[in-house]
């Protein structure tokens, strides 16, 4: 947030006294000017003309150099127009008693008008500066919270009263404490206080001040206190905003998991009841396959457990990424060693064994191979391959894995790396949807990115780039 143009204390008394002595010396030189110029000319002016003219000076230095140059003004023109244009010319004697009444009412009239002038004058200052204090206080309102409301009060403190630091104190039970600082922090006996409202005070610590504007700083010190308390409202709004995303997260996932365990278990159950019923005979092939049974629902549900924890630790920040030189090729081929291949479902792959090594960790890497390849597979349809293709692109490895699905809006294509998406139904048969939501982190976690894009003759091609080992 920009400052208003309110003058800095120090500079206004400097620049106050320089404008004083420049508004002296002109009018010095404006009357006398004006002198020069009627003193030839005399003989053929009124007196009445003249000592309009001296007074329209008179106005002009009331409304240009204050009341007190004013004031000095019009004793100075009243000695001019006696010493110069009343006989006896060049002496101060008047020998006319309504030429002395002439001279009495121009000084009467003359102070009258310079007061007036100058009151006029300060009640426009004043007006102008409570503009300036309401844009100010609306500014500090109006300002989005991104930009630290409080800390551009604090700072207009500092740089407005020339103050080494400024701070914000809260008064609580253990006394008062900083909630926000900028520049020095406070000292025990600051130079500017003011109170900021309920258990709040504005302090500001730096060179001594002649005459503060106390009711200036306690506008700024009401100000701060507002922009504090609407950045407290909106902490409070983004945690009551974030628990209602936890919460909604914690609902997905028991949903989810609940699903999505039942379903192998109670495949591992039946399979279980089946090997220990003591009156069904089984031939070894019949066995076999329940045992097969339940060695895939094992796996199914190892490979929920890892997703989950490998989600827990993204979002909790724990991952650990240990990134090497990395053959792109070794690490593919194991991918696909461990990924199960749907009936009638093949996976084209072009993965040149010349690519650099990429620089990323071995592991998330194979986790994000393994993953994108199974979103293809789910996603395309029967009897057409996933191309899983492989590339340098100068300083980065790309390698992409195409399906040829019905691919997925440009629009909705962040929401599927979101926890427990899935764009293409409202069941839970195709797994959680954290597959691409953990390429995604994985990919990230090792400086790489992971694009959708559409697959040119249709479906979608997600595209995963990382640097080049060094």
């Amino acid at each position: 947030m920009k400052g208003l143009d309110l003058p800095h204390e120090g500079r206004r008394r400097r620049w106050s006294t320089g404008r004083r002595l420049a508004a002296a010396g002109a009018s010095a030189a404006g009357l006398t000017v004006l002198t020069t110029t009627l003193v030839p000319v005399r003989d053929s002016l009124s007196l009445a003309s003249i000592v309009l003219l001296y007074l329209t000076a008179v106005v002009i230095v009331a409304a240009t150099g204050g009341l007190r140059l004013a004031l000095a003004a019009a004793v100075a023109s009243d000695l001019l127009v006696n010493f110069f244009f009343v006989p006896p010319f060049h002496t101060l004697t008047v020998e006319n008693r309504d030429l002395v009444i002439t001279l009495a009412v121009y000084v009467v009239v003359a102070t009258t008008i310079s007061v007036a002038v100058d009151l006029a004058a300060r009640q426009r200052a004043a007006a102008a500066r409570s503009g300036v204090e309401a844009a100010l206080l609306a500014r500090i309102t109006e300002a989005p919270l991104e930009e630290r409301p409080l800390t551009a009060v604090l700072e207009h403190v500092r740089d407005t009263f020339g103050m080494t630091g400024a701070a914000l104190l809260e008064r609580d039970a253990d006394g008062e404490r900083p909630v926000a600082v900028v520049g020095e922090p406070p000292s025990a006996h600051p130079t500017l206080s003011a109170p900021a409202g309920e258990h709040l005070r504005l302090v500001a610590d730096g060179p001594a001040l002649f005459a503060a504007d106390q009711r200036f700083l306690t506008l700024l010190a009401t100000g701060a206190a507002r922009a504090l308390q609407a950045e407290r409202l909106a902490a409070q709004a983004a945690r009551a905003r974030e628990l209602t995303e936890i919460d909604k997260l914690r609902a997905a996932l028991l949903a989810a998991v609940g699903h999505d365990l039942r379903t192998p278990l109670a495949g591992i159950k039946a399979c279980v009841s089946s090997l220990r019923e003591p009156d069904l005979e089984l031939t070894d092939a019949q066995q076999a396959e329940l045992l097969a049974t339940v060695d895939a629902s094992a796996d199914k549900m190892s490979d929920l457990v890892e997703n989950l924890l490998a989600l827990s630790r993204l979002q909790a920040g724990a991952l650990s990424v240990h990134p090497r030189a990395t053959a792109v090729d070794e690490i593919t081929a194991v991918a696909l060693l461990h990924t199960p291949l749907p009936p009638g479902r093949a996976v084209d792959i072009d993965v040149p064994d010349d690519l650099p090594p990429a620089w990323a960790d071995p592991g998330l890497l194979e986790r994000v191979v393994a993953n994108l390849v199974a979103n293809a597979l789910q996603a395309g349809p029967p009897g057409r391959p996933v191309h899983v293709h492989a590339r340098q692109e100068g300083e980065v490895i790309s390698l992409q894995v195409t399906d040829h699905g019905p691919g997925v809006p440009a629009d909705e294509r962040e929401l599927i790396f979101a926890p427990f998406q899935r764009l293409d139904d409202h069941t839970t048969h195709h797994g959680l949807g954290l597959g691409l939501a953990i390429a995604r982190g994985f990919t990230e976690a090792m400086n790489g990115t992971l694009i959708p894009t559409d697959t040119p003759s249709g479906g979608l091609t997600m595209t995963l780039t990382l640097p080049t080992a060094p």
